[in-house]
C-alpha cells in the first residue's frame, strides 16, 4: 500500500497511524508499538510523514529523513482546529493530516542533533538560574524573620553574609546560622555550575559561524546567539524578520473586526526563553545610548522620550530579531549603523 500523506500521533509506546491520499480519502488506521514504527512506515511507503512537534518528534523526524523519506513537524496549536468531536489518538493522528494538506499550513524546521545539545545545555542553565534565584530568596527570608534585611540580588547578599554571620543578633542562633552556612555553600555550588555552563556556551559560540555573525549585534551576546541559532538554525522556515519577531511574540496583538484595526500589547507567544534574552539584551543597550552620536542611538532616546523606557527596549528587541533572521538566511554581515 502507498498513501500520500501519513500522519503519526507519537506517544511514549503505542503509536496511531492515519494514512490518507492527496485528495484526503482514508487509506490506513492502525496502531503500532514504538518498536515496530519504522517497520510499518516503510511498508506503507509514504511519500509524506507528518508528526506534531512534540517530544521525540525532531528523532523521528531524523531518523525518517536518513531513510529517505520526507518528514515534516507541524505545531500543536495548528492541529488543534482540526480535530473532530473528542479528541483521542486516532482523532489526533487524522487532524494532524488534515492539518498538512492545507496549501498554507506552516511547518517546524527539524533541528539537527547539534541544536538539541545546545538547547538542552540552555535549558540546564535556565534550571540553576532557577534554583541559585530560589537559594537566594530563601536565605534573605530566613534572615528577615529575624529583622535582618538583604538587598534583592546575589552579590548584595554575598557582601552582607560576612557581617551577619559575625554578627551578635539575638535572634540568629546557632543553629539558624548553621543551616545559612549549608544554603550558602549550596548556592556557591550552583553558581559555579552556572560559570560552567557559560563556558560550554562560549565555546559552541567560538565554533559556530552563525553565532558569531548575530552576536556582532548590539545587546546579543553569547547566550542569546547560541540560544538562538539552536532554536531557528538558519532561519530559513521564516519568509522575512517580521515572522521571526512575530514567531517569538514581539509583536502587537490583534483583535481587529469590521474594518477596525485594534492593537495592543506584545503577542508574548513562542519562546518566552529567546524574548526575554533579546528584551534583557535591549536594555543593556538603552542604559548606554545617551551620550551616543550613531543613528540607532539617537533613534533609541527619541523612543524612550515618546514612548516609554520599555517600549522602546521592546521596540530594539524586535528590530534585533529582524536582523538576526535577515543575517541567519543570507550571506550578509552585520553592518553596524553610523553617525546620524
Amino acid at each position: 500500500m502507498e498513501v500520500d500523506i501519513l500522519g503519526i500521533d507519537l506517544a511514549k509506546k503505542v503509536f496511531q497511524l492515519h494514512g490518507a491520499d492527496h485528495k484526503g480519502h482514508v487509506l490506513h488506521r492502525s496502531k503500532i508499538s514504538r518498536a515496530g514504527l519504522m517497520t510499518a512506515i516503510t511498508a506503507l511507503r509514504p511519500k509524506l510523514v507528518v508528526m506534531e512537534a512534540c517530544c521525540s518528534a525532531h528523532h523521528w523526524a531524523r531518523r525518517l529523513k536518513a531513510q529517505g523519506i520526507e518528514a515534516k513537524l507541524i505545531s500543536p496549536q495548528y492541529v488543534a482546529p482540526f480535530v473532530k468531536t473528542n479528541k483521542n489518538d486516532r482523532n489526533d493522528a487524522e487532524a494532524i493530516v488534515e492539518a498538512a494538506s492545507r496549501p498554507a499550513m506552516r511547518f517546524v524546521a527539524v533541528k539537527t542533533v547539534e541544536q538539541q545539545d545546545i538547547q538542552a545545555l540552555h535549558r540546564m542553565r535556565e534550571l540553576l538560574v532557577h534554583q541559585s534565584t530560589a537559594i537566594v530568596n530563601h536565605i534573605r527570608g530566613v534572615l528577615g524573620e529575624r529583622g535582618i534585611a538583604i538587598a534583592q540580588s546575589p552579590a548584595a547578599l554575598h557582601r552582607a553574609m560576612p557581617e551577619v554571620l559575625s554578627s551578635d543578633n539575638a535572634e540568629l542562633t546557632q543553629f539558624c546560622r548553621g543551616l545559612v552556612v549549608e544554603m550558602l555553600e549550596h548556592l556557591r555550588s550552583v553558581e559555579a555550575r552556572i560559570a560552567d555552563t557559560d563556558q560550554k556556551i562560549k565555546a559552541f559560540m567560538r565554533s559556530s559561524a552563525l553565532c558569531k555573525k548575530i552576536s556582532a549585534i548590539d545587546g546579543v551576546g553569547a547566550v542569546t546567539a547560541t540560544a538562538i541559532v539552536a532554536a531557528v538554525g538558519d532561519a530559513s522556515e521564516f519568509k522575512n524578520g517580521r515572522h521571526l519577531a512575530a514567531w517569538l511574540g514581539l509583536v502587537p496583538r490583534q483583535h481587529s473586526s469590521g474594518g477596525k484595526s485594534r492593537l495592543s500589547g506584545i503577542s508574548k507567544r513562542g519562546d518566552k526563553y529567546l524574548r526575554t534574552l533579546l528584551i534583557h539584551g535591549a536594555r543593556s543597550v538603552l542604559r548606554y545610548a545617551a551620550g551616543k552620536v550613531d543613528a540607532q542611538s539617537k533613534w533609541l532616546r527619541e523612543l524612550v522620550a515618546r514612548r516609554g523606557y520599555n517600549r522602546a527596549a521592546v521596540a530594539l528587541a524586535n528590530k534585533n530579531a529582524r536582523v538576526i533572521q535577515a543575517l541567519l538566511s543570507s550571506d550578509h554581515e552585520y553592518a553596524r549603523p553610523g553617525a546620524a
